[in-house]
């Protein structure tokens, strides 16, 4: 590996077979029309929201089938087990194969796998449809690396930012859509709900995407396969933006997975959907942060980073206050949204920035942090709530925030690019 630092992109070179090929064989960038990168949003933002819908589900889905308490968890293990599965064989494959047949295969799969949830006839039949929904959901990853390939390069950062933005709304607005769809005509309905948008989204996208097949890839698919933890162990600012998502994520799921024990019981004794709104509230924050991308693209990348690690430790003395106030815990729930789509929006921009040729290789192996992280939040938080209560959930989330902001100090002065 040799790395070249100049005024522009630091680019690393590899031997085809442990690494990506040469940045000049990298697609080339022809441009999104706003609108294109609306649909990519969109898209992004009810893939995502498929593998969200079942937590408020789940006591339905248990009554439903039977299923003990203790077991029902495996709803919401076993999409992520697919999702994560998916992360590390399937999108990779973005980087050899032509991205638009990779994202309509994926969505209608991805319709065959809600159909068989909405139809379930035992438990057996509900667990593996939702692992397959959860291994297809990947599809995320890929629009957002193909957005990324066919942005301007000065709009690459706004451009994720947008997308990335579909995604957040998409795991924030899920529990409030499936509780007043599960309202109205039961839980079976949100699922078949969700095929029918799948499907229509998947002949959209077929509509208005360009072919998306890499040019001169030579690299086998095991190869890429190979290559991916290789990148993030040779490129300490892959790792460090690996590792910022990690612990911000972990700070994310720490408030949103234990945002339910307080709120559903006294003295608030919140339904589902009424929880659900407050994730709508948090949809303001996640809408806020599209600018981090713009500031990305004009090289800001190492301050916006480090202004948004700081909201996000000042947001939890916020949070802090549930149940003494609502309104400023309100507050808190926006900052702390608005920070971790800022950080996200720019990790993303900086690290797509770096090897242009690896993009489905770089979001998949990024996201992988990203999932270990929301899954040490939603562990530890349950443990925190049932031992300390909210203050002790708060403190959790505080030792989150602050392992990133140090992370990122010891690591400010790293060129980015």
């Amino acid at each position: 590996m040799r790395s070249h630092e100049g005024m522009g992109t630091p680019q690393l070179e590899y031997a085809p077979a442990t690494g990506p090929m040469p940045v000049s064989s990298a697609a080339p960038e022809v441009g999104l029309s706003r609108a294109t990168t609306l649909l990519f949003a969109l898209a992004a933002g009810l893939s995502v929201a498929n593998t969200y819908y079942a937590q408020p589900l789940l006591d339905t889905m248990a009554r439903n089938f039977a299923i003990a308490p203790a077991t029902i968890g495996l709803v919401v293990t076993l999409t992520q087990v697919g999702y994560g599965l998916g992360l590390i064989f399937i999108v990779p494959l973005g980087d050899i194969v032509d991205r638009r047949q990779l994202i309509a295969g994926q969505g209608l799969l991805s319709v065959i796998a809600l159909v068989s949830i909405a139809l379930a006839g035992s438990a057996g039949m509900l667990f593996a449809s939702l692992a397959a929904m959860g291994l297809m959901a990947v599809v995320i990853q890929i629009l957002v690396a193909f957005a990324a390939t066919l942005a301007h390069p000065e709009k690459r950062g706004e451009t994720v930012g947008i997308v990335t933005s579909g995604i957040v709304i998409g795991i924030l607005g899920a529990r409030f859509v499936a509780g007043l769809l599960a309202d109205l005509g039961g839980w079976r309905a949100v699922y078949m709900t969700s095929a029918v948008l799948t499907l229509a989204m998947v002949l959209l996208l077929l509509r208005a995407l360009p072919s998306g097949r890499p040019s001169a890839s030579t690299d086998s698919y095991l190869a890429i396969l190979r290559s991916t933890p290789i990148l993030f162990l040779q490129d300490r600012i892959l790792l460090v933006r690996g590792l910022l998502a990690l612990l911000v994520f972990a700070a994310f799921s720490t408030l949103w997975t234990a945002l339910v024990l307080p709120l559903s019981a006294a003295p608030f004794s919140y339904s589902h959907t009424q929880t659900g709104l407050f994730g709508l509230v948090g949809m303001t924050g996640a809408l806020a942060a599209t600018g981090a991308g713009r500031l990305a693209d004009r090289g800001l990348g190492q301050w916006t980073s480090g202004v948004s690690l700081l909201l996000l430790l000042a947001s939890w003395g916020l949070i802090a206050l549930l149940p003494r106030s609502i309104p400023i815990f309100l507050v808190g729930i926006v900052l702390l949204d608005l920070a971790v789509q800022a950080v996200h929006v720019t990790n993303q921009s900086i690290i797509f920035n770096r090897h242009p040729e690896a993009r489905s290789r770089l979001v998949g192996g990024y996201m992988v942090f990203y999932s270990i992280g929301s899954a040490t939040g939603a562990i530890a938080s349950t443990m925190a709530y049932a031992f300390a209560g909210w203050p002790g959930v708060s403190a959790l989330g505080v030792a989150f925030s602050a392992a990133a902001l140090l992370i990122w100090a010891a690591s400010r002065r790293l060129p980015i690019g």
